[in-house]
């Protein structure tokens, strides 16, 4: 892990996998919600596909979070913190369904049940708020993306790409394969917390008759 100065109050953690993103994330995390310096300074965590941005409340914190923060790895192995567990009911009628099974060598059904039996993961945020990357799914759901994307993404549109399952949050292009669809709102702005889907949380999918 290298430990990247950000501007005068965050670091950027440059990990080698997502898988280690998580992890990384998950004992941050904890560690703030444990309290006590120099964890306590930690303003947010933002994470992403390889690099994890962690922002500090002052210049003076900054600094003094710099060898903790490198030495993180070298830490007792922490807990993960339990997230919030979301169900997401879906209409599995995806344009892409019978294509992306029969590039995992499964019948439509077999993708379903895949698909809904998968322990989901937020693992972070993108491409449009809203837009949550969901890890941790059955590996036999892994897909390319399209190899031409659609000028048009409806909003609610389930999909599946690179080992991630999403769902889109709005009206938007897009590349990802779309296996079904749902009316869960992904992004409310009226919301307390406007993005229904947190770095953390556990996501299920449930398949509508």
């Amino acid at each position: 892990m290298r430990v990247v100065s950000y501007g005068q109050r965050a670091w950027l953690l440059q990990l080698g996998s997502a898988t280690e993103v998580r992890s990384v994330d998950a004992a941050l995390r904890l560690l703030r919600s444990e309290g006590g310096a120099p964890w306590d300074a930690i303003v947010d965590v933002v994470p992403a596909a390889r690099t994890l941005l962690v922002t500090v409340a002052s210049l003076a914190q900054t600094a003094a979070l710099q060898s903790p923060l490198a030495s993180l790895t070298d830490l007792p192995q922490h807990g993960t913190p339990e997230g919030a567990n979301i169900e997401i009911p879906v209409t599995y009628d995806g344009p892409d369904l019978e294509a992306v099974a029969r590039a995992c060598g499964l019948d439509v059904d077999g993708v379903i049940a895949r698909h809904t039996a998968s322990a989901w993961t937020v693992a972070f945020g993108g491409f449009a708020p809203g837009f949550a990357y969901l890890a941790e799914g059955d590996p036999r759901l892994r897909v390319a993306r399209r190899d031409q994307p659609r000028t048009t993404v409806p909003a609610g549109a389930v999909a599946l790409a690179d080992g991630y399952s999403a769902v889109y949050p709005r009206r938007s292009p897009g590349g990802w394969q779309l296996i079904g669809h749902t009316s869960a709102t992904m992004w409310d702005a009226t919301r307390e917390q406007p993005a229904l889907l947190q770095p953390g949380m556990r996501v299920s999918f449930r398949a509508l008759a």
